[in-house]
């Protein structure tokens, strides 16, 4: 509680230390900084009754959409592949495709993945999107629920993964999945490393079953010094920074929240605790 004694109804916060949310008085919203909130639901701190709001704002979206795009244009156009050469002083054009000839497979239709899918498609791409429940998106193909997921990523040859972390969505990503895309397909996520078995995507790397990888999230962040993924050749590492909160973008979206929240009116983003987004 504030030195005058007052109850806190709001709280901000991105991974608060263990007892922080339970020990405020007069608690009415919790604000995630983050528009994963996983954490703050296995923590089991937050009391039901109390609402938890997934950050939702324009300018981690963006960040996202831009992340992503570069990831996938990149491997598209073999940029990868000629900055290798470049390494070893070889002149070898490759052969290149246009985006119309590339499947891109977009794992989640929600705040991130539905404008990510609808970016890819309007550059070109053969979007096919995947969810839970469906979702229709201008330009795309959607898939809904677990037993149409093997038929949205065969034959993919990208695969964006940018689905919320539940029991239902953890380890999800595997070899059986790597196994159904297109030989050599590149594998983007951006959501949670707790979606991925690691185990798999090196060895069908190594297998060659994947040409790629671009990760942004990892089961342990920092991801550790020795871990493999560090070193691997097929695999551009980069530290949980595809969608960062920008302060201004973020501020707005909290105060139109806790403006709504005074006004007896519906929040938006509010977690849906069965579904854990």
């Amino acid at each position: 509680m504030p030195a005058d004694g007052r109850p806190v109804a709001y709280v901000v916060v991105g991974r608060p230390p263990a007892g922080m949310i339970g020990s405020i008085q007069g608690l009415e919203v919790v604000l995630s900084l983050n528009a994963g909130v996983e954490h703050l639901l296995a923590s089991g701190e937050v009391p039901a009754q109390i609402p938890i709001v997934r950050m939702v704002d324009n300018g981690l979206t963006e960040g996202m959409v831009d992340w992503v795009l570069a990831q996938a244009l990149a491997w598209h156009r073999s940029l990868f592949r000629y900055r290798d050469q470049q390494a070893e002083g070889r002149w070898a054009p490759l052969p290149e495709k246009l985006a119309r000839e590339r499947v891109v497979t977009v794992l989640g239709a929600g705040a991130l993945g539905a404008p990510v899918a609808s970016l890819l498609a309007r550059f070109g791409f053969a979007v096919r999107v995947w969810s839970r429940g469906g979702s229709s998106i201008d330009g795309t193909t959607g898939y809904a629920g677990r037993d149409l997921l093997a038929d949205a990523v065969a034959g993919a040859d990208i695969l964006v993964n940018l689905l919320p972390l539940t029991a239902d969505t953890a380890d999800l990503i595997g070899r059986a999945m790597f196994d159904r895309l297109a030989a050599g397909a590149f594998f983007i996520n951006a959501a949670r490393g707790g979606h991925l078995v690691d185990a798999d995507l090196l060895a069908a790397l190594d297998e060659g079953r994947l040409s790629g990888a671009a990760l942004d999230v990892f089961r342990e962040e920092p991801l550790p010094a020795g871990h493999a993924f560090w070193r691997h050749p097929k695999i551009l590492v980069s530290p949980h920074v595809a969608a960062p909160t920008h302060p201004e973008t973020a501020v707005a979206a909290m105060v139109e929240t806790i403006r709504r929240h005074e006004a007896g009116q519906s929040m938006p983003h509010v977690v849906d605790r069965q579904r854990g987004y």
